[in-house]
C-alpha cells in the first residue's frame, strides 16, 4: 500500500493504540498540508518514522525538466514496479494546472501520440494518480502559486481505467479541495466510460479527443473509432450533455495536409454545433516515428477562420513545454521503465494528405 492508497480505515489500523485524533492529524498532514509523513510535526517523531516506513511514496523522480522560464515542469516518474509515467505542471498568470497520467503507456494506439506509440503496460492505481497531483501542488506552493486545475490528459486513457480514475477524482475533490469544475477528463471516445461519467456524482469536465470528423479519417488516426464511430460517439456525448448540463470540448490536433482541410473544417463545425461543443485546436507537436508534421501557423489561422465562419465556438490552445517533450502528444515514459521509446518500434504508418 502506497501513501495515497491509504484510506482513513487503513490509517486507523496503522494507528491502533493511538488516540483517534491522530488519524485526523495524519490525514490533514497528507492531504491539506501536502506533507511527507516525516514532516507532520503534530504527531510524535516515532510515529512519523513508522508512517514513513508503512506508507512509502508511489513515485520516484527519474527526471525533472523545466521550460518556459520555469513555468512548465515535467516529471518522469518511476513506479514501484519499475514502470514509468510522466506528469506536467504548468503555471499561467491566473492559475496553475497539472496534467496527470492514468496509465503506464496506452492501448489506444493513436499513431501521432508518443504514448500511443509506446504501447500499454498497466493501469495506475488511485493513489498513484493522486500522488501526481500532490507532488505538483507542493511544487506550485514552492513557486508561490496555487494548483487550481487538474487535467487527465497525460499518459493513458482515463476512461479505460475508470474505477481508479474516479476514485482518484474523489480524493482530489474531497480531500485536496480542488473543485469538480476544475477537473477535466480527456478521452479518445471510450463510449461506455462517457455514459458512466454522465451519471457520476461530481460534475467534472469532459474533453473528447476527436482529431477527425469523418469516419474514414478518424479510424486512420484513432483506431478506437472502429468500435465507436462518430455517430455512436455523438450519441454518448449528447447523453452526457443532457444528463450533466455541462458543455463538452472537442480536442483537435492539427496535422498538416491531413485534418486541416476545408472539408474537415466543415464536418467538424457541423459536429460541434450539433453537440453545442467548444472546439480546442491544438498545434501538433513533433513525436518520434510520426512521418507528418503539424499545421503551420498560417494553416492554423485559416482553419480557425473557417470554423468561426461556420458558427463554431473555437479557440487555439497555447503550446507549452515543447522543448522538454512536455506538450500534448509528447509524453512517453520515465527513463528506465519498461514503457519507453527505446523499447518499442516507433514507426507509424504514413497518413495520406488530403489537400
Amino acid at each position: 500500500m502506497t501513501r495515497y492508497d491509504a484510506t482513513r480505515t487503513d490509517l486507523a489500523e496503522l494507528l491502533t493504540g493511538h488516540p483517534r485524533y491522530r488519524i485526523d492529524q495524519v490525514w490533514e498532514g497528507l492531504h491539506h498540508q501536502l506533507a511527507e509523513p516525516a514532516e507532520i510535526t503534530s504527531i510524535p517523531l516515532t510515529l512519523r518514522d513508522r508512517l514513513s516506513e508503512a506508507l512509502p511514496a508511489a513515485l520516484t523522480v527519474a527526471r525533472e525538466s523545466t521550460a518556459d522560464a520555469g513555468d512548465t515542469v515535467k516529471w518522469a516518474w518511476t513506479l514501484a514496479d519499475g514502470h514509468g509515467v510522466e506528469s506536467v505542471l504548468m503555471h499561467y498568470p491566473d492559475r496553475s494546472t497539472v496534467c496527470v497520467s492514468s496509465q503506464a503507456g496506452c492501448a489506444m494506439a493513436c499513431g501521432f501520440c508518443a504514448t500511443g506509440q509506446a504501447g500499454f503496460a498497466r493501469h495506475l492505481g488511485a493513489g498513484e494518480i493522486v500522488e501526481q497531483v500532490v507532488r505538483a501542488s507542493r511544487r506550485a506552493k514552492e513557486d508561490g502559486k496555487r494548483l487550481a486545475n487538474v487535467v487527465f490528459m497525460g499518459m493513458g486513457e482515463p476512461l479505460a481505467n475508470y474505477d481508479a480514475t474516479w476514485a482518484a477524482i474523489h480524493r482530489i475533490h474531497d480531500d485536496l479541495g480542488i473543485g469538480a469544475r476544475h477537473i477535466t477528463i480527456s478521452t479518445v471516445g471510450v463510449v461506455p466510460g462517457i455514459l458512466r461519467l454522465a451519471e457520476a456524482d461530481l460534475p467534472v469536465n469532459l474533453a473528447v479527443s476527436l482529431h477527425a470528423a469523418t469516419d474514414d479519417l478518424r479510424t486512420e488516426l484513432v483506431p478506437l473509432n472502429r468500435r465507436y464511430p462518430l455517430a455512436v460517439l455523438a450519441d454518448a456525448c449528447r447523453h452526457h450533455v443532457r444528463s450533466t448540463g455541462r458543455r463538452i470540448s472537442l480536442e483537435w490536433a492539427l496535422i498538416d495536409g491531413v485534418n486541416d482541410t476545408p472539408d474537415q473544417a466543415s464536418h467538424l463545425a457541423a459536429y460541434a454545433r450539433d453537440l453545442r461543443a467548444h472546439i480546442n485546436l491544438i498545434p501538433l507537436n513533433p513525436t518520434p516515428g510520426w512521418p507528418t508534421r503539424g499545421t503551420p501557423p498560417e494553416g492554423i489561422e485559416d482553419f480557425l477562420r473557417r470554423l468561426a465562419a461556420a458558427g463554431a465556438n473555437v479557440t487555439v490552445r497555447q503550446t507549452r513545454g515543447t522543448e522538454i517533450d512536455a506538450a500534448c502528444g509528447q509524453l512517453a515514459a520515465a527513463a528506465g521503465g519498461p514503457v519507453t521509446g527505446a523499447a518499442v518500434t516507433l514507426a507509424a504508418p504514413a497518413i495520406r494528405t488530403r489537400r
